[in-house]
């Protein structure tokens, strides 16, 4: 289906003028314009593959939401969420709609939200083909009926060419800028060609919208399906395994990254696609995404071996953050649609490097709310000679960047989720054990997954739990195929008042982070946090 000029639909209700437009190419006419334009190259198998310029990923600092009468209240803002005026935001959407006007442009029309009670259309404008390639790769693709009297809920116009002369004539710290106006329902994307921004633009716009209007749980989280029909979620920072741990064999993926959870008790994907990392990919280690890059997948950042048209996947020379996007159909074992019933289990994955926080544990539902809201992993240094420490890191929800709401808000929302569905909640540590990073050893990948499955299929629902003395978490005394000694963390370590001291730093991290949150959090939150806070502890010592 590809239509060039067509006098039923143009775009000069935006404002758009004098355009050439395209209107939801296929994808082959798309890498075809892309490679013929100098645009894009193909890989050896096919795969049409690009570079995205100066901006390799998300530039948060140049993120804006429109401040007026609905969004003032409402939103949390700050340091992630920075308000532009409204009068600003017109002047950039000028700019961008003048910018576009007389040039060969793209429109794709297409839904996110596979559940089809919170369906939602979206029509996207850009600049470049392989921007559109990547939407009709991430966002859910409609049939000819449904393309027919397509009427938009949100717009996006993304202008990577378009950079603001003046910035802080427009409220905004540089030439680049994501927008999002949340009552006139526009996402603006001006002087990056990084498509991520696209899709965590109208993601940020959905992470709003549910909780606000619609009574639904959006969350940056994997999920997929047993064959009883038992879903889990898996919430987790990058590197913490979320993509790894929920494409699992025995079970249908329904979706790799943003999932809302409805009153009616469904889990359902927003995308249509899979957005996934590629660094150091082998087929060995990640088969799924190893097998999905073909034909109709879109790769980031790339580097061929010299001489060849073969992707190396080792080479970070770009960035360390070389992509793949592709269409939930390059998945064999996938759910479709891409939506389930109520979650039995949850997870969150943290990379504990500290090697402080059991392999596995139970979590409380007030545990739940504060770990959630803390959104633990730590970072492993390395980066510079000499220092070896781990740094901790915290993203509230697991998706900071992506929240407009108080965390309170999702967190108060997910403990009560939790409690009417009876779901349990536990903390996965994919990090270390036996010591921090550089004294002890990473978690090995089967012993995780043993302990998932064990999970998912009840076998620690009848095993004996002893309490963390610091963190207050329910460590199980025995778990099927993972050698019990690993099971209480202090067991692991040489020395135990060297694993106490740490342990008892890290609680000192977490209540330190979770201050600015205090004030909004109920009492059963506030008491899931460490029992023991450094301040305390030392007064006793």
């Amino acid at each position: 289906m590809s239509t060039v000029m067509d006098n039923t639909k143009n775009l000069e209700k935006y404002g758009i003028k004098d355009a050439q437009v395209h209107w939801n190419l296929d994808p082959e006419t798309l890498q075809k314009i892309t490679v013929e334009k100098g645009m894009g190259v193909e890989s050896e198998n096919g795969t049409l593959a690009i570079n995205t310029g100066k901006f390799t990923g998300r530039s948060p600092k140049d993120r804006f939401l429109v401040k007026d009468d609905y969004t003032k209240d409402k939103i949390w803002w700050g340091r992630i969420n920075k308000p532009i005026s409204p009068e600003n935001f017109d002047r950039l959407r000028g700019e961008i709609v003048k910018y576009l006007s007389g040039k060969e442009i793209y429109v794709r029309d297409a839904a996110v939200c596979a559940d089809p009670r919170y369906q939602t259309n979206v029509r996207s404008v850009t600049e470049f083909p392989w921007s559109n390639y990547f939407l009709k790769n991430m966002f859910i693709g409609l049939n000819e009926e449904e393309l027919k009297d397509f009427e938009e809920e949100w717009l996006v116009l993304c202008a990577p060419g378009y950079e603001c002369p003046d910035p802080k004539e427009y409220g905004i710290i540089a030439g680049n800028f994501s927008i999002l106006d949340y009552s006139r329902k526009i996402a603006l994307v001006g002087g990056s060609e990084y498509p991520g921004e696209m899709k965590k633009g109208i993601f940020t716009a959905l992470n709003f919208i549910l909780p606000v209007e619609k009574d639904v749980l959006p969350m940056h989280c994997s999920a997929n399906v047993g064959e009883k029909g038992d879903t889990a979620i898996y919430f987790g920072l990058s590197g913490t395994g979320k993509t790894t741990l929920s494409a699992d064999p025995n079970r249908k993926l329904i979706g790799d990254d943003e999932h809302g959870w409805t009153a009616e008790d469904t889990i359902f994907n927003f995308e249509g696609g899979c957005y996934a990392k590629v660094i150091d990919l082998t087929e060995e280690k990640e088969p799924d995404i190893y097998r999905a890059i073909r034909p109709g997948a879109l790769l980031e950042n790339v580097v061929f071996k010299e001489g060849t048209k073969e992707v190396d996947f080792f080479d970070s020379s770009i960035t360390l953050n070389t992509r793949v996007s592709y269409p939930l159909d390059h998945i064999d074992n996938l759910q479709t649609p891409s939506y389930a019933s109520n979650p039995k289990n949850i997870f969150f994955l943290t990379c504990d490097a500290f090697g402080v926080l059991p392999p596995v544990s139970k979590l409380t539902p007030g545990q739940a709310a504060y770990h959630f809201i803390s959104g633990y992993t730590a970072k492993v240094a390395g980066t510079e000679a000499g220092i070896n420490e781990p740094v901790p890191s915290f993203s509230a929800c697991f998706g900071e960047p992506f929240m407009p709401l108080h965390p309170a808000v999702y967190a108060e929302m997910l403990s009560k989720k939790m409690q009417e569905a009876g779901v349990n909640v536990w903390l996965i540590n994919t990090g270390w054990s036996g010591g921090p990073y550089g004294v002890g050893s990473r978690i090995k990948l089967k012993y995780t997954r043993a302990m998932i499955s064990a999970i998912l299929e009840g076998e620690l629902d009848q095993v004996d739990y002893e309490t963390h003395p610091i963190f207050g978490l329910h460590m199980p005394k025995y778990c099927p195929g993972v050698p019990s000694e690993i099971l209480d963390p202090m067991n692991t370590w040489l020395q135990k008042g060297a694993y106490i001291s740490k342990a008892i730093q890290l609680a000192h991290s977490f209540h330190i982070n979770f201050d600015k949150f205090a004030s909004e959090s109920s009492e059963e939150i506030l008491n899931g946090g460490p029992l023991i806070d450094a301040h305390h502890e030392m007064d006793h010592m």
